[in-house]
């Protein structure tokens, strides 16, 4: 093995490391980490202080290794830095405050979904525990599927998008066959908003429309409205949906919910 690989393969196992020490909020042990990399105790240290010299990784008391600040603040200020979420985070603040619920912006990231910005209620309303850069799986979001919809969704193409087997039951309501799934897409692609009523987690019900900015003729992504359903019915939460689409015009102009929506009006 050349110099040039060995670099590759120290870069890697470092990147590894890394992407690991995410996973584990509360700190993980050496030995820990070693077990779940299927790798050697003094690789694994190596990596671990090339990342504390770079402030991206920190030891704590105990021999527990967590992501450092540096990592956290240059997440941040990219995160901020973005012109999705200078454009959006203001527009979901506003969903927040005047529907006293929690609004959600993500795309669509293979058969995931990415949570890129997130604005809770100032007040009176439950938190949800839904993170920005965590994921979920697109079938059973009203995110993933408002952006689903917008796909092209046979039950073929679906198939192909996400292989055979059934898909995942997050809850008893998800849809896990293909055709459901195709079903409701299409219902979606007609009516132009997404419900996840609780497929995802339950005692959370969520609306969500797909998003367009700089003339694109697929959506960047999707906002949604998520609230505790005891709290906030299905019903009453679809009857949010004008005044989502309103604020996303507002926003992000005319085009922003798609080619040939005119307004806000639910259908």
């Amino acid at each position: 093995m050349n110099d040039n690989e060995e670099r590759l393969v120290g870069a890697d196992r470092v990147i590894a490391v890394l992407t690991e020490l995410a996973e584990h909020p509360l700190g993980v042990t050496l030995d820990e980490l070693a077990g779940i990399l299927n790798s050697s105790k003094p690789t694994v240290h190596r990596a671990l202080a090339t990342l504390r010299r770079a402030g991206l990784a920190d030891l704590m008391g105990r021999g527990v290794y967590v992501l450092g600040d540096e990592f956290v603040r240059l997440a941040l200020r990219n995160l901020d830095g973005r012109p999705e979420t200078i454009r959006i985070q203001p527009l979901l603040e506003e969903l927040a405050e005047v529907t006293g619920e929690t609004s959600h912006y993500a795309i669509l990231a293979g058969t995931e979904i990415v949570y890129r910005a997130k604005a809770d209620p100032p007040r009176g309303a439950v938190r949800l525990t839904s993170v920005v850069g965590g994921r979920n799986p697109a079938h059973s979001t009203s995110v993933g599927k408002a952006l689903l919809s917008q796909r092209p969704h046979s039950v073929s193409e679906l198939t192909d998008y996400f292989g055979p087997d059934p898909l995942e039951a997050r809850t008893p309501n998800t849809l896990t066959s293909i055709p459901d799934l195709a079903a409701d897409l299409d219902a979606i692609a007609r009516r132009g908003y997404a419900i996840d009523d609780e497929e995802n987690e339950l005692g959370i019900t969520c609306v969500a429309v797909p998003v367009y900015t700089d003339s694109s003729p697929t959506p960047v992504g999707a906002i949604s409205i998520s609230a505790v359903t005891f709290r906030c019915p299905k019903e009453q939460l679809v009857g949010l949906v004008p005044t989502l689409r309103a604020t996303i015009q507002r926003h992000l102009g005319p085009g922003s919910l798609g080619p040939g929506v005119a307004g806000p009006e639910t259908n």
